[in-house]
Formats: structure tokens, C-alpha cells, sequence
């Protein structure tokens, strides 16, 4: 390329050029070679100051100058374009060469993941329920009506079959009743006494779903229910199963314990189970105030009708409890949000190691 270039003892203007060539060829990087560029075909460059003044040339004299410059410039953009790709590839090179990672090397070690705070509460729960002779029972997320309401003496005028506090899906198939996200997780229970003959003795924990969402409220959240089912069992059973339950639970041997008459559709008699506890300062089993912790009772006949149990030979009780609700109380936990949020800090804190797994309490 140099060598098409006018010999310098010609004309005075190609010293310049040559050197520039030169200097091209050995611009170390991007940066050098676009001010190269600048200096030499920038609007005040020196190849453009000489395009300008063709001008002042007579027409002869113009034309051989102009096809001389051009010639120049033609080769000063060749030397540009071909050492930028050259620069390129070398940068390119050069950074794979420092990322380059040897896959043959063993694998960082990592620490184990934690255990979400609900997640330890199942294991918790069954453990203890598993030291009282249940097993655990699952049910489908999407229920039929019958399974969630129908079955359970919950009547159709009743305020949860309203579209605002149950998510309703479209019937299967397009035709019969529509299926419904399921509230609770009794339709396990109902499925149970229809699939097994008793004695039935089960628990069953899982997502539920309800049309509610705030600091204590969540539109998908955690339930567990308990299903006894035999000869001559009575409330002092129940009242028996849920105290030791609640105070393992929680590790406090003392902790008050009452029920109180309530109503559900599914159970008669019905009572809500409240736990001591101090108003002001938040702390279990201490204090003169109470604070409900679950719903329970004794099965209705048409609910062991509706599993084709015959009431006059079997009864049973039941229970039902938020694992978020006492997985809130017992580790002090004031918003049910952050369950669902995702934010590793906050399961840094709350969550469990995998290496210490949920042990049966002694007295159980």
C-alpha cells in the first residue's frame, strides 16, 4: 500500500501521509486509532484541509491533485477499517482468554438451602399428629362443589359460596356445576371417608384459597385438618388430641388451654379452641387474655352420611387450623406477607437449617 503513495522528493504533502500509515498500523487500541482518524479525515484533518484547498488549483493542476488525494484517502481507509478489525479480534481474544472457566475444576462448595418457616411447620405437625397414630391424606387443589361445600352441610345461601370470598372455575367440560378453588382442606376428609372404611385417623395439610389479601390475609395460604373417625369417641378425645398438640407445639407444658361453643355447618357440637396469652407484650401462655388458635368439634351426622358412614354406629371428631396463623405465634412473626414475597434475607432469618429436621417433643 505504501508503495502507491507519490515518492516524498515529488511532492512535500506524503511524508505526512506515509507516517500516518504507519502510525496506523501500530495504534494499540480503539481509542489511539480513532484519533488517527480524526486528525488525518476530521473536519479540520489533514487530508480534508487539502481536499478544501483543490479550489485554489488551476483546472489541470485540480484534477491530477484531486485523483492523488483521493488515492491517499482511499488508502488511509483501508489502513483504518482493516486495523480495527485486527484490534477487535484481539480484544475479543484476549477477553475470552481472561473469562475462560475450567469446567474439569470440582464444583465451589455451597452452603444447603433453608427450610421456609411453613414447610418446618408440616414437618412439625405431622410429627407430633404421627406420634398420635395419624397418617397424612391429600387432596386436589380443584374441587368440585359438592367435595368443598355440598358434602360438608354447608347450605347454598351460605356467605362462602359467594363469588367474593371464592375463586370459581369454569366447569369441566362446559357442562354440570363450576369448580372451585378449594377453601379448606375438609374435601380431604370428605374424600377419605368415602375411599376408606373406618377407623379413620388422618391429617391433611395443603394450599387453600380465598378471595382475601392483607397483613393477615393472604388469597393462597396453608391449612391443616384433623379427621377421627371410630367407636365412642367424645369431645374428651378431641379436647385430649388438641391440648397435648397445642402444647408440644408451642413448648410450653402449661400452656391455658379453652374451648368455647361456636358453630361451623360441619360440626355439632362445634367450639373454637383459644390459647393464654398476653395482649400487651404478644407472649404465649402468659397473661389473663385469650386468643382463638382454631375451630373443632364433633362431625355431624350428615356430613358421615354424605361419606357413607353410618352416624348411629361411628362417630368423629374434627379440626382445623392456619399453619401461617401459629407458624406466626411461635417465631414472632407480625405480617403474613413476607411468607410469599421471595426475599432471601427474610428467610435467612426465619428459615431452618435441612440438617436439623422437626423432632418428636418428649411427652408426646
Amino acid at each position: 500500500m505504501t508503495d502507491d503513495l507519490p515518492d516524498p522528493r515529488d511532492n512535500a504533502d506524503a511524508d505526512p501521509c506515509r507516517a500516518a500509515l504507519h502510525d496506523i498500523a501500530a495504534a494499540a487500541d480503539l481509542r489511539a486509532l480513532e484519533a488517527l482518524r480524526v486528525a488525518l479525515l476530521g473536519k479540520a484533518g489533514w487530508l480534508t484541509l487539502r481536499l478544501k484547498e483543490l479550489g485554489k488549483l488551476a483546472p489541470e493542476a485540480r484534477r491530477a491533485r484531486g485523483v492523488e488525494l483521493n488515492t491517499l484517502k482511499e488508502s488511509l481507509l483501508t489502513a483504518i477499517e482493516a486495523r480495527r478489525v485486527a484490534l477487535e479480534e484481539s480484544a475479543l481474544a484476549a477477553r475470552l482468554a481472561s473469562e475462560r472457566i475450567d469446567v474439569t475444576l470440582p464444583a465451589r462448595p455451597a452452603a444447603p438451602g433453608l427450610i421456609h418457616p411453613i414447610s418446618r411447620t408440616m414437618d412439625e405437625i405431622a410429627a407430633l399428629f404421627g406420634a398420635m397414630g395419624f397418617t397424612v391424606a391429600e387432596g386436589p387443589d380443584i374441587e368440585t362443589d359438592w367435595h368443598n361445600f355440598g358434602a360438608l352441610n354447608i347450605p347454598a345461601h351460605h356467605p362462602a359460596r359467594a363469588d367474593h370470598d371464592t375463586f370459581y372455575l369454569p366447569p369441566e367440560n362446559g357442562e354440570g356445576a363450576p369448580r372451585v378453588l378449594r377453601t379448606h382442606t375438609s374435601p380431604v376428609q370428605m374424600r377419605t371417608m368415602l375411599r376408606e372404611k373406618p377407623p379413620i385417623r388422618i391429617i391433611a395439610m395443603g394450599r387453600t384459597y380465598r378471595a382475601d389479601h392483607d397483613a393477615t390475609h393472604s388469597p393462597m395460604f396453608h391449612q391443616c385438618e384433623g379427621l377421627v373417625i371410630d367407636r365412642a369417641i367424645t369431645l374428651g378425645h378431641l379436647k385430649g388430641c388438641l391440648v397435648d398438640f397445642l402444647r408440644a407445639f408451642f413448648g410450653l407444658p402449661d400452656l391455658p388451654v379453652r374451648f368455647r361453643a361456636s358453630y361451623f355447618p360441619f360440626t355439632e357440637p362445634s367450639m373454637e379452641v383459644d390459647i393464654g396469652w398476653n395482649r400487651q407484650s404478644g407472649e404465649l401462655g402468659r397473661g389473663s387474655d385469650w386468643l382463638e388458635i382454631l375451630g373443632s368439634g364433633m362431625v355431624h351426622a350428615k356430613v358421615l352420611a354424605n361419606g357413607g358412614i353410618d352416624p348411629g354406629e361411628w362417630q368423629g371428631f374434627a379440626f382445623g387450623m392456619g399453619i401461617e396463623r401459629i407458624t406466626m405465634l411461635k417465631h414472632g412473626i407480625n405480617d403474613l406477607r413476607p411468607f410469599f414475597d421471595g426475599d432471601l434475607r427474610w428467610l435467612r432469618h426465619y428459615g431452618f437449617s435441612p440438617l436439623a429436621p422437626a423432632m418428636l417433643h418428649e411427652g408426646v
